[in-house]
């Protein structure tokens, strides 16, 4: 478990009350996640080795895939990846245009030392270490022709690390950054930076310093990823971890959109091995997988992901690494660990208004309410239950065993679908019901 500050105890805390995931501090509760976590450091460790790879973790609603894909980024980055975490949107991500999901991934790029908007940060280390080498070897860095040297080292490196597969305006532009940062023009590199990482609202200025035109396009955004992985490694990172959460919001998209980004993760699972040093990580639901609506329904991808089960055994490493519903025993644990967290000024009144009889009790009250699938509820139970520990901090006289009451009545719509036995709603199928389409989307 990484050491807390109050800072991060405080975010974690503030998180969990409005029902989301925090994004850091979360391997201080993750419990009962062991193997599959093992399997995800597996991953790791054949990334760093030059593989490039793709896992897909699959669970219904309350299983923890958000949790998991947020715990990944932040154990990526401590063992130096750089990291990038998406969330499929059907209003301002349209998967199926390669280059929005590259200005995502770009937007959110993130390292332990930059969490957002990092290549900026990522092209300043690599272009140092350039230096570095440069001076190691004997070049005198006061002289007149030391720029031009680590310009056409760069150009070398980016050519050799690419096998010469980066755009030549991806060239272009990486050595007028440098430049102009030579110079002093900030404000131009920046904008460049911009440019770099999808923006298509950039100076013309800007442009005609680089010598380019327009914005990058669906067709060449691979090509551009190709080449921010490779300076990204050359800049000393292990790799680059890059995290696709919510993919069953793609069945919610119209009938030829959800083709075209269902086509568009095929190409991405073909292409993963050209990629080495980057790990994509797809989160989805059981229906985003197995339906026809979904990967299902596209034979070339289905055949090579599709979830393999033996009885109730299931390989961690197959494509698809499955997450379980939380359990009775589990949602305590979870519950202990935050009670040790909590930050209060008093440890011994909370452990003894909020007791571990009285946690179990609320666990098995959630249980019985709702079927004896706590599977449903982990976001509704921990929401609950920090509540009743900031009751106890704020409140002298507040015991939770003599006032709580649990009441199931806050569900979300998905959360009552799920307890209905239902599926997240996909929209009018009566005339949908045929396979993908076997067709490039980009």
């Amino acid at each position: 478990m990484t050491t807390l500050t109050p800072r991060d105890v405080e975010h974690v805390f503030e998180a969990l009350r409005k029902g989301l995931v925090p994004e850091r501090g979360i391997d201080n509760f993750a419990v009962g996640i062991e193997k599959q976590r093992g399997e995800v450091h597996r991953q790791f460790d054949l990334a760093k080795d030059g593989e490039g790879t793709i896992k897909f973790l699959r669970g219904g609603y309350g299983c923890g895939k958000t949790f998991m894909a947020r715990l990944a980024v932040l154990e990526a980055q401590e063992r130096g990846f750089a990291t990038s975490f998406v969330v499929v949107s059907d209003s301002d991500l349209r998967f199926h245009r390669f280059d929005d999901v590259y200005r995502k991934v770009m937007t959110e790029l993130g390292t332990a030392a930059c969490p957002r908007g990092a290549l900026g940060d990522i092209l300043d280390r690599w272009i140092g270490h350039v230096e570095e080498r440069l001076i190691a070897a004997g070049e005198d860095e006061e002289a007149a022709n030391f720029d031009d040297k680590v310009a056409r080292r760069l150009d070398e490196d980016l050519s050799a690390l690419t096998g010469g597969k980066a755009p030549q305006d991806f060239v272009r532009v990486v050595q007028t950054i440098f430049n102009l940062k030579q110079r002093g023009d900030v404000a131009d590199a920046g904008s460049l930076i911009s440019w770099l990482c999808g923006s298509g609202n950039v100076a013309a200025s800007a442009k005609k310093a680089a010598q380019i035109k327009g914005d990058i396009g669906s067709r060449d955004a691979l090509d551009y990823l190709r080449g921010v992985l490779e300076i990204v490694k050359a800049a000393g990172y292990k790799g680059l971890l890059i995290v696709i959460d919510e993919a069953e919001t793609i069945l919610r998209m119209r009938k030829d959109s959800r083709h075209k980004s269902l086509n568009g993760i095929r190409q991405i699972a073909d292409a993963a091995g050209s990629y080495p040093g980057l790990l994509w990580l797809f989160t989805g639901t059981p229906e985003f997988f197995d339906t026809r609506h979904g990967v299902a329904g596209l034979t070339p991808l289905h055949d090579r992901i599709r979830f393999l089960q033996q009885g109730r055994f299931a390989s961690l490493r197959q494509a698809q690494l499955e997450l379980t519903p939380f359990d009775a025993e589990r949602l305590t644990a979870v519950a202990l660990r935050l009670r040790e967290l909590y930050p209060t000024r008093d440890q011994a009144k909370l452990e003894s208004r909020v007791s571990t009889t009285f946690i179990e009790k609320l666990v098995a009250e959630v249980t019985a309410g709702f079927k004896g699938d706590v599977g449903v509820v982990p976001r509704q139970f921990l929401r609950e239950f920090v509540t009743q520990m900031d009751l106890v901090e704020e409140h002298d006289d507040y015991d939770p065993s003599a006032e709580y009451g649990f009441s199931p009545d806050a569900l979300s719509p998905e959360e009552e679908q799920a307890l209905a036995g239902s599926t997240l709603a996909t929209g009018d199928r009566a005339d949908d019901d045929e396979l993908v389409p076997q067709e490039d989307a980009w």
